[in-house]
């Protein structure tokens, strides 16, 4: 923690991760070019590859406890280090419990509880130090957390002053200064601290509470110093981390991948899903010896890789956990598939409204981007259990009939009959049924859209160009292409080894590995130690 000439600028920490993989998306379209990639494609059809390319594996055994503390701990550094380095908002607050939870009603009476016996002893006559004392010996070493090494003088002083065999034995003749201990803290303090927390310091030196109080006050406030140490911290390793991202998560999980039995199981499961729908159905094919035989025409590994990653986009969670090398981006991806899917039902109620109402309301690009509004504020969190997507469509029915009579009017033409408005609300309840030709227009052509961004060397040239039918959704289909985008070519550059041995085994082996492999056959088939 830097002192008064080194004070970091406080941060908090923050959700929106719009920046998080864009800023990242120019480092990620470079690394997929560079000799990663050209390894991995080597690795699809050599059994003979470097150590940096191909994963290594292991015979199964038997591990303990402590390999699979090792392994969580591993897996949780893995996940820390990657939201730092994709997330430039990611800032870690203090601990606190959600509003009236159990959990935060306990700890509150927990905490009042200790602070009401604390005040108890300290009026006793004599006061009683015992827990006072320990109190200050916590709070010393707080202070002497945040020095920087070479803060020998301060550290010198802090030990002085907070001398904890001197103030014990001040406490056993009834001579401890307990409230200029606490002051020499609070001065302590506002030289450690970030200069958002002066006002906090302020309030201290100035208040006048009971010395109990004060004690609280802080403890709370050095638990704010400690986050802002700990972004501090974030902030300057994330240029390191940056540097040395792909070799860092490569590095990490194939130390899992050594400690953990299955580590590449839903990958594997996964891309071999995705390689079983991209086989046609057997054909004959002319044998070298004249003898026809049937055989399968296996499509290109890249191919089998980019439909997986598009498998990704619209991934059933109930169904099945993600695999193993997207863990560390879950939350972004589901916060994507979620905006989708409201994008996509927006655009659908759209279609249908101007293709039913017709040549009243074309050309009209302030009714289109009301009812654009419109729709997606009725359709916020159509994601949750709880949501009623058929109530809430027939809501949206109701407004839009509202508002186009309105336009309609305003334009001198007639309003919608009672019969077209039942038909207009028909339809736009009917976008809940799977097989809806509109529905299943905007989501082909979506998915036609981020192949598209997959499959392209150069997609940042490729964002505006949405496919027909999907101009409504223009803006909101870049942000999130974007944003995959970036997700999958750093996921792909640093996870590319691992993918191109499993693929490589699926394809090209005489005997391509099942998801759990047989104990004899493991060494040659995906790494699942």
């Amino acid at each position: 923690m830097p002192l008064n000439n080194e004070r970091p600028v406080s941060t908090s920490s923050g959700e929106d991760q719009g920046s998080d993989v864009e800023s990242s998306s120019e480092r990620c379209d470079s690394m997929t070019s560079t000799s990663d990639l050209d390894c991995s494609r080597e690795s699809f059809t050599s059994d003979c590859s470097s150590k940096h390319c191909t994963p290594s594996s292991s015979p199964p055994k038997t591990i303990t406890l402590d390999e699979v503390m090792e392994s969580a701990r591993d897996l949780v550094n893995l996940s820390f280090a990657h939201e730092i380095i994709v997330n430039h908002k990611f800032h870690l607050e203090p601990d606190s419990l959600p509003q009236n939870s159990l959990w935060k009603m306990v700890r509150e009476n927990v905490h009042k509880a200790f602070w009401d016996i604390l005040e108890s002893e300290l009026n006793d006559d004599p006061p009683e130090y015992g827990q006072a004392i320990r109190l200050l010996e916590e709070i010393r070493e707080i202070l002497l957390s945040f020095l920087n090494p070479g803060a020998n003088r301060m550290r010198t002083q802090i030990m002085e002053v907070l001398d904890m065999d001197l103030i014990r034995q001040q406490a056993d003749n009834d001579a401890v200064d307990i409230q200029g201990l606490a002051s020499y803290i609070i001065t302590t303090m506002g030289k450690m601290c970030a200069p958002v927390r002066d006002e906090e310091i302020k309030k201290l030196r100035d208040s006048t509470d009971n010395i109990a109080t004060m004690f609280r006050e802080i403890f709370r406030v050095l638990d704010l110093m400690k986050a802002d140490m700990v972004n501090f911290t974030i902030d300057n390793l994330r240029p390191v981390l940056q540097k040395q991202s792909v070799e860092y998560e490569r590095e990490k999980f194939q130390s899992i991948l050594e400690k953990t039995p299955g580590a590449l199981d839903h990958t594997t499961a996964w891309i071999k899903s995705t390689l079983d729908e991209l086989l046609p159905a057997t054909i004959p094919t002319q044998q070298t010896n004249g003898q026809g035989k049937g055989q399968r025409a296996k499509p290109g590994p890249f191919q089998v890789l980019n439909a997986a990653f598009l498998h990704i986009l619209t991934w059933d969670y109930d169904k099945s956990p993600l695999p193993e090398t997207w863990m560390t981006d879950e939350t972004r991806l589901r916060e994507i598939q979620w905006q989708l899917q409201q994008c996509q039902a927006v655009n659908e109620v759209l279609l249908i409204v101007y293709s039913t109402i017709g040549g009243p309301i074309q050309g009209l690009s302030s009714l289109s981007d009301r009812l654009k509004r419109m729709t997606s504020v009725l359709l916020d969190g159509m994601h949750s259990p709880n949501f009623k997507m058929e109530e809430a469509l027939e809501g949206v029915s109701a407004q839009i009939c509202c508002e186009l009579n309105k336009s309609l009017t305003e334009r001198n033409y007639p309003t919608l009959t009672p019969a077209l408005q039942a038909t207009l609300t028909g339809q736009i309840c009917s976008i809940t049924q799977k097989d809806n030709p509109i529905r299943t227009l905007v989501e082909d052509r979506v998915q036609q859209y981020f192949m598209i961004l997959i499959c392209d060397p150069k997609p940042q040239a490729k964002l505006e160009q949405v496919p027909a039918g999907l101009t409504a959704i223009k803006p909101e289909l870049a942000l999130m292409g974007a944003k995959f985008i970036s997700m999958v070519n750093y996921n792909k550059t640093v996870y590319g080894p691992f993918y191109a041995d499993i693929i490589r085994k699926l394809m090209f082996s005489s005997s391509p590995p099942a998801t759990n492999p047989p104990q004899d056959t493991a060494q040659d088939s995906v790494t699942t130690t």
